[in-house]
């Protein structure tokens, strides 16, 4: 009976480790790997013989994945208890089991959850409510009257609730402050990647749907709705009052203007600048952003470019030389 202690990667894993096969460009490693126990998928047959202990499972990636979370819960749940220094208001409510960090903050009439964790150097303002199970990464910042469900992440440096970028322009060319007295709702199963910006409404509420994942450094204006299980890649940005409809996926860098709408299922591909609201199901590239597969078209004639020069200067020698003889 094979034994394991600890998670490697196929391709470096030592004796003592589990390690999964999901993706076929990986099965190479398959057969040098010294992984004591391999996840692999139902489907999977070996070329060659190997001397391992097979997990066979119907979705190899989903099985490691969730065997990572339970061991992640098993160390998360060592942390119990409240660090010093830190400040929590009198009329603050705590949950049970939960962890809060040194350095950190709770302001007046905050909630936490049950076995929430909120780890050293975090702010949390006044009337925040936070669900059970979250995670609240070093340094993450949330401003008053924030709401996050349960189960939410989010990682490291994260700010949650900054004003809103809210400024009307005046006679002489100046700009007078427009407050933004809405909140920040995130629903339940949420996860925010480091150093992400999410902005309070001007009024209501900044919404995240249940299951949305929103990766590093992404900036979320005021008075956007993000769908439920949308996903947004890194360094993205989504102007104010935009509605992201369930399913999207937005590519890194991809820059939405604001008080548009993309429907259910759209997909922005990377770098893209979309200023136009999409159809459910719409795949978009380019700035601006168009249909995709219309740019793919594009592409292939961009290739051909000099090739149709030259055979146009040919014809356009063809069409001289017969007016020369005619």
């Amino acid at each position: 009976m094979a034994s394991v202690h600890a998670f490697g990667k196929i391709e470096e894993a030592s004796p003592g480790q589990l390690s999964f096969l999901a993706n076929p460009k990986y099965e190479e490693y398959f057969y040098s790997t010294n992984a004591s126990v391999i996840i692999v998928n139902e489907s999977f047959q070996p070329r060659q013989k190997k001397e391992t202990t097979l997990i066979r499972v119907p979705n190899a990636y989903l099985a490691f994945a969730t065997l990572l979370s339970k061991y992640q819960e098993l160390v998360q749940q060592q942390l119990t208890g409240i660090e010093q220094p830190s400040f929590v208001a009198t009329t603050a409510a705590l949950g049970s089991e939960i962890y809060l960090g040194a350095f950190s903050y709770v302001g007046k009439c905050a909630q936490i959850g049950d076995q929430t964790k909120i780890y050293p150097n975090c702010y949390i303002g006044d009337e925040v409510v936070i669900g059970k199970r979250c995670v609240l990464h070093p340094g993450v910042k949330i401003y008053h009257q924030c709401v996050l469900g349960n189960d939410v992440i989010v990682h490291a440096g994260t700010v949650l609730g900054s004003d809103g970028f809210g400024f009307a322009p005046q006679p002489d060319g100046s700009f007078t402050k427009v407050p933004q007295i809405g909140n920040v709702v995130v629903e339940d199963q949420v996860e925010i990647g480091a150093n992400t910006t999410i902005d309070r409404a001007t009024i209501g509420s900044t919404i995240i749907r249940r299951g949305a994942k929103l990766d590093n450094l992404i900036q979320v204006a005021h008075n956007v709705e993000i769908g439920s299980n949308t996903v947004v890649a890194a360094q993205a940005g989504i102007s104010g009052s935009t509605k992201v409809g369930k399913g999207v996926m937005i590519g890194g860098q991809a820059g939405i203007i604001g008080h548009i709408s993309l429907g259910d299922g759209a997909k922005v591909n990377a770098q893209s600048g979309v200023i136009k609201s999409l159809d459910p199901g719409k795949a978009v590239y380019g700035t601006p952003a168009y249909d995709y597969t219309q740019f793919l078209r594009s592409q292939v004639i961009s290739r051909k470019l000099p090739e149709l020069e030259k055979r146009i200067q040919e014809l356009e020698k063809i069409i001289s030389d017969l007016k020369s003889n005619g």
